[in-house]
């Protein structure tokens, strides 16, 4: 009997996922979500996904950066350090062009820095005007009308992460970005969501959230394609991480909000 109700429970529970992904689906189709137009006017939008990283690309963006170029969103990538704290950033460097390969972001739109004053070491305060006049000098380049980052907490809590934050944080309250540049923060969550993989789905779509996206299992495959290839990386607590994380599965965004200007600068 307590095997048959655990059954019931399972099946019960995935079909309780399939109906949020039709769901989220349908919200797209019907301008409920923000995503709502990328089919029609994905291309109009610019955006750049700013990391800190080698692999943060896939680790924490890849549902959303799939998502994107399926809808023909021009999507670039800002990395702010070649991941060199174990001497490794030549290869790491590598890897990043391979991993975009697998999500779909040409490497002419890849930009990856290896600046003196931003270490990859988790003790390293970047500094934030630094990060900020980076940023700033990017999007002016490539006049930009998106931008997706980490939020206050970084997810993993790594103070590179946080870092970028505090800059396009700083930067949503001047006058820098040009008025229909709208800023996301990817959501930090608990420790148990996080690693929970699909379960935490009906989490995620009952929470309120500015931007939600939500891959099926071929987007899944193609993300852990895209982890696969930062072999650096592949000790075996990230094939725990690709198994179990659900920023494999689902991203959920907060837009950081614009004004009013202030003056304080790290």
């Amino acid at each position: 009997m307590f095997l048959w109700l655990v059954v019931i429970v399972a099946v019960a529970y995935l079909v309780c996922l399939k109906c949020i992904y039709y769901r989220y689906q349908r919200s797209l189709r019907h301008g409920i979500n923000p995503l709502a137009n990328l089919e029609t006017h994905g291309a109009d939008i610019k955006c750049l996904v700013i990391t800190a990283h080698p692999d943060d690309e896939c680790m924490f963006f890849g549902p959303t950066i799939i998502r994107l170029v399926e809808c023909n969103v021009n999507v670039h990538l800002l990395c702010l350090s070649e991941g060199n704290y174990y001497n490794q950033g030549a290869q790491r460097k590598q890897e990043l062009f391979n991993s975009c390969a697998k999500l779909g972001i040409a490497s002419s739109k890849i930009t990856i820095l290896d600046h003196k004053k931003l270490p990859d070491d988790p003790k390293a305060e970047w500094r934030i005007s630094l990060v900020t006049s980076i940023i700033v000098k990017h999007m002016r380049a490539h006049a930009f009308n998106m931008v997706l980052t980490f939020d206050g907490r970084g997810v993993s809590g790594h103070s590179n992460h946080i870092a970028i934050y505090k800059a396009v944080r700083h930067l949503a309250s001047t006058d820098q970005l040009p008025n229909d540049c709208r800023l996301f923060c990817l959501m930090t969550v608990s420790l148990l969501r996080k690693y929970v993989s699909v379960l935490e789905l009906p989490l995620s779509w009952l929470l309120p959230s500015s931007l939600r996206c939500i891959i099926a299992s071929k987007g899944y495959r193609q993300c852990k394609a895209a982890m696969l290839c930062h072999r650096t990386q592949l000790v075996w607590f990230r094939y725990l991480y690709i198994t179990f994380s659900r920023y494999m599965f689902v991203n959920t965004f907060q837009m950081i909000p614009r004004g009013p200007k202030v003056n304080k600068m790290y």
